[in-house]
């Protein structure tokens, strides 16, 4: 599974769409699956399930297409992959894997920073950073929360939709 270097992810949501620049040296596997997920369509319809405001979003859990699914948070594509861990900084902008407390526990779920999260250098994937949509980045940030089960008042106030998730040329996206 390489990575092609051409490439961009997109993704569309009502507040605009953000443009993701991949790592692909630093993290070819990671890169590669968000890719192969984004070109099923895998993220289509996922939403931005936890803000946390100042840190980041999170999104990309299969089963938060069904807004009244008590374990989205949990969902995975049905395998895991292994953790690529690298020098990027997790500073605003930047789009890395979610995962449990395992290293090698990430599948799709992935998260773009708000900020300096810089506790999390060398201990999660960073795989790509925004060249586009950083007002888009900051409305979703912005969104009101609530607390959840696990008492994170992290949980949106309102569905954030990813309605389109895809990989194209750099020079497309950036129309």
């Amino acid at each position: 599974m390489a990575a092609d270097t051409n490439l961009v992810g997109v993704i569309e949501t009502k507040h605009g769409k953000m443009v993701i620049e991949f790592f692909e040296k630093d993290a070819p596997q990671t890169v590669a699956n968000w890719q192969k997920l984004a070109r099923e369509g895998f993220y289509n319809g996922t939403t931005f399930h936890r803000i946390v405001k100042g840190f980041m979003i999170q999104g990309g859990d299969p089963l938060s297409k069904d807004p009244n699914n008590p374990l989205v948070g949990t969902g995975d594509p049905g395998y895991k992959i292994k953790a690529e861990f690298n020098k990027n900084k997790h500073v605003l902008g930047v789009v890395s894997m979610a995962r449990a407390q395992h290293p090698d526990s990430a599948g799709c779920q992935f998260f773009i920073c708000l900020g300096n999260a810089s506790f999390l250098d060398g201990q999660y994937t960073a795989f790509g950073k925004l060249i586009a949509g950083e007002d888009v980045l900051k409305k979703i940030g912005d969104t009101p929360t609530h607390a959840g089960r696990g008492g994170e008042k992290s949980v949106p106030d309102e569905r954030i939709v990813m309605q389109k998730v895809s990989v194209m040329p750099r020079a497309e996206a950036l129309k």
